[in-house]
């Protein structure tokens, strides 16, 4: 029987899961932190030397900071969904989810320890992918606040929207659908390292259904002062994107769906 939710908060519990998945990523740092870094290191090299002795400048900013801010982005989305997904999907995979389920723990506070250790690992790894890129090209944020925000609240829309794919998947290879073959491609073809003012009409209309573009757009503005939708229609797309995972998220635990079988 699933836990009924309680009406005190229980520290305790959210702690003990938050502190075991931080613990879980200190025990694999090759593979959350240093192949994030050498790869953000390797598309300076091959995106900052092939592409920006081409592209010097885009709206007025040198191509290699130029692409900072779609590279951190790339980073916070794949690992902020990769963390939040392996972290409640290993409890399914060996059975473990009924003693938690079972534990006097509510379902928020679940949700709240699992998000907020993936949050938190995507948010330390972006700004560590920050840190390398000032390395290769010098990078302002004209507006540090906004940056915060955006990375917040991106590091938890997408902790939450892995945390859905980990209850969805049944087995490891849907686990990686939606990483590798939607969200990716979204971001490639977001404007992560390009503005889409850049494209035809045609498709830079096509692109504006992309709601990728929106995140990394609102986040370049926070770097670099220029946008190519506007900074409040980004917050209110990352806003509404955040509101439909919280309410899948309520909804998944109200039905118990792929967490009674």
């Amino acid at each position: 029987m699933m836990a009924d939710n309680r009406v005190n908060f229980n520290a305790h519990g959210v702690w003990a899961i938050y502190r075991f998945e931080m613990a879980r990523a200190l025990r694999t740092v090759l593979q959350s932190l240093v192949t994030p870094v050498i790869t953000t290191s390797l598309y300076f090299v091959v995106f900052g030397a092939a592409i920006g002795s081409r592209m010097t400048e885009v709206d007025g900013v040198s191509y290699g900071a130029f692409i900072v801010p779609g590279l951190v982005m790339l980073a916070l989305f794949t690992q902020s969904i990769f963390n939040a997904s392996f972290g409640i999907f290993f409890p399914k995979f060996t059975g473990t989810i009924y003693e938690l389920l079972s534990a006097p723990i509510s379902y928020l506070e679940i949700v709240l320890a699992y998000v907020g250790a993936a949050a938190t690992k995507s948010i330390v790894l972006g700004v560590i992918i920050m840190l390398t890129a000032s390395l290769f090209v010098p990078v302002t944020i004209q507006h540090p606040v906004s940056m915060v925000a955006f990375l917040l609240l991106t590091a938890v829309t997408f902790s939450l929207f892995g945390f859905i794919i980990g209850i969805w998947s049944k087995g490891f290879e849907q686990l990686q659908f939606i990483p590798m073959l939607v969200v990716t491609p979204l971001t490639f073809l977001g404007g992560a390292f390009y503005s889409i003012d850049m494209l035809p009409s045609f498709w830079r209309t096509v692109t504006l259904f992309n709601p990728v573009v929106y995140l990394i757009d609102g986040f370049r503005w926070s770097f670099y002062g220029t946008s190519d939708v506007g900074v409040v229609v980004s917050l209110v797309a990352t806003l509404g994107f955040l509101l439909a995972c919280l309410v899948v998220v309520a909804w998944t635990f109200a039905t118990g769906f792929r967490l009674k079988d």
